[in-house]
């Protein structure tokens, strides 16, 4: 990469660097190979730390590059295909699943979800966490908020936690007869919790797909899904479900 002078460009400096970055990433650097330091960097191109960070920002964001913890700042391979299309009739936890249950623990859910499950806020719900994993790396971390009112039989199974009991909630809530599904998704930052699941830093992009599960004319479960932004690419298809593609030279929704 040679020194470029950003002077006279209009556009942002930070959205110009991004671009002249983003084009030597295709021509000087290998997949997973570490970038010089951001004062390296930054003295390069003549900017400020503060102009450089803005662009690699973006650039992650797209998914070109990765912060990793104890090696820095790579560059990120092709996202990976992780289909997760559903039918409007499929509870979580149905066959065939790609999630792993994880735990679930009884707890109050944040305000936010309190308010789409239609409960009083502080009122503890069944919280199912569960994780997916593709080609050997978890690519999204998942919190499923059930209400007691939508798996009344539960009390009667005595499993205190961790996975089996994760599937215990799924199983009762699959015996309610689903009127439909609806999704929304929206970018985010990781929390600490989802970063560590996902290996990535806290406040790293992310892409957060929120469903909610309707029953018996009320919300019978919500679901906070979080998928790593450097790894999946979301797509819409004609029928609204969600896929993520395999190709990142694919621009348009399949």
């Amino acid at each position: 990469m040679g020194t470029t002078q950003l002077e006279t460009v209009p556009e942002p400096k930070y959205w110009h660097l991004k671009t002249v970055l983003g084009e030597a990433l295709d021509s000087d650097f290998a997949v997973g190979e570490v970038l010089p330091n951001e004062r390296d960097l930054a003295a390069r191109f003549g900017v400020a730390r503060a102009t450089l960070r803005q662009a690699l920002e973006q650039l992650e964001l797209e998914g070109r590059l990765q912060r990793r913890r104890g090696v820095g700042t790579t560059v990120a391979p092709p996202r990976m295909g992780v289909d997760v299309s559903t039918t409007q009739q499929e509870w979580p936890g149905a066959d065939p699943d790609a999630w792993q249950p994880v735990d679930s623990v009884i707890a109050a859910p944040p305000v936010a979800v309190a308010k789409m499950l239609g409960t009083d806020t502080g009122v503890e719900v069944h919280t199912v966490r569960r994780t997916r994993v593709t080609h050997g790396q978890t690519v999204a971390a998942e919190l499923l908020y059930v209400p007691s009112q939508s798996v009344p039989e539960l009390p009667a199974i005595d499993i205190p936690s961790g996975p089996a009991r994760a599937r215990s909630v799924l199983r009762e809530l699959q015996r309610l007869g689903m009127e439909g599904q609806d999704r929304a998704v929206e970018l985010g930052s990781a929390r600490v919790d989802d970063a560590k699941e996902l290996d990535r830093l806290p406040g790293a992009p992310v892409l957060v797909v929120t469903t909610r599960y309707l029953a018996g004319g009320r919300t019978a479960a919500v679901s906070v899904a979080t998928y790593r932004a450097d790894t999946c690419r979301l797509t819409f298809g004609d029928t609204g479900d969600v896929e993520i593609s395999h190709h990142p030279d694919e621009r348009k929704a399949s």
